[in-house]
């Protein structure tokens, strides 16, 4: 059966009857803990563009970024076609991807915070090199003086999980590339976060990965992902160890936390406890410099009325 041919995957529980017998299998969803087990959760998966608007998203996993085919959990995928169109947006760019399975997918990449260049220094890097490159033309670029208000932008782009700068300059209509991202949906349509991408040599390269895509439905997706109990059960185990990995983790997180913060506010008392120290010491001497001070000037005033009385004798 082709992967095209497949019945479309059921979202609903295993405890959900199904309509009738023509119906597609009932789908096990199991918990978050046997993700792990899966090959499709920590992996870029290999899908069509039609597959991925045949993803479904479930209400428990709603704020995991997780899309389910049939019942196999998915969060990054790989996907390879050209090109065909390119929409720059306020706060993103949108390149529509063709691979020739029936469906186009929208590849979002989002802008960085933009970059404002002074037209002035633009006008001057055009000019030395207008100059440069013809050292008799005259001074006249072409350049008006209203340009040089105007202030030019520099869009970038950075990925969608960990913005990290990507340059997306290739990415153009009618290039072929190898497109990986995570998933999300717009107004009811599944979309790609552009997280890296890379060119396609040739056909031959191409065909292989369609070859391996082709393999991938056949010997994962084409049959639903199955857990046994025993397996269900190690994976549980290794979870709730992990949880409690975890929780002793975070405790000693909290209690360093708590002994840092013990530290500082007992630094904190000794600096300020050195510091009234100190302030009394510098009033201590200080009311001694004053008195040092009254002392001096009567000495003085003694001396002047003393001269004063030897000059009037």
């Amino acid at each position: 059966m082709a992967p095209h041919d497949r019945p479309k995957s059921i979202t609903t529980s295993a405890a959900s009857p199904a309509n009738n017998q023509n119906d597609a299998p009932e789908l096990t969803f199991y918990p978050a803990f046997c993700f792990k087990a899966s090959p499709t959760h920590f992996a870029w998966v290999k899908l069509a563009a039609s597959d991925i608007h045949r993803l479904r998203k479930r209400r428990e996993f709603a704020d995991q970024g997780l899309f389910f085919y049939q019942n196999y959990p998915i969060r990054f995928v790989n996907l390879i076609g050209i090109i065909v169109a390119r929409t720059d947006v306020p706060r993103r760019t949108i390149l529509t991807l063709d691979d020739s399975s029936g469906a186009t997918v929208d590849v979002v990449v989002l802008k960085a915070d933009e970059v404002v260049i002074p037209a002035s220094t633009s006008t001057a890097r055009v000019t030395r090199q207008h100059t440069n490159a013809n050292p008799n033309t005259t001074k006249n670029t072409g350049v008006s003086d209203r340009d040089d208000d105007i202030n030019l932008r520099k869009e970038s782009h950075v990925t969608s999980t960990t913005h990290t700068p990507i340059d997306i300059t290739r990415l153009r209509p009618g290039t072929l590339f190898q497109i990986k991202g995570t998933l999300s949906i717009f107004r009811s349509t599944m979309q790609v976060n552009l997280e890296r991408f890379f060119s396609v040599p040739d056909t031959a390269a191409e065909m292989r990965f369609v070859e391996a895509r082709c393999r991938f439905y056949v010997e994962v997706l084409s049959t639903p992902w199955f857990v046994d109990e025993a397996e269900s059960v190690t994976l549980r185990v290794e979870a709730d160890d992990e949880g409690e990995r975890i929780e002793e983790e975070q405790a000693r997180a909290r209690r360093r936390a708590r002994r840092r913060v013990e530290r500082e506010e007992k630094e904190r008392l000794k600096i300020e406890r050195a510091w009234e120290r100190e302030e009394a010491q510098r009033e201590k001497e200080a009311r001694r410099a004053r008195e040092a001070g009254r002392e001096l000037m009567r000495e003085i005033e003694v001396k002047r009325k003393r001269s004063r009385d030897g000059m009037a004798g």
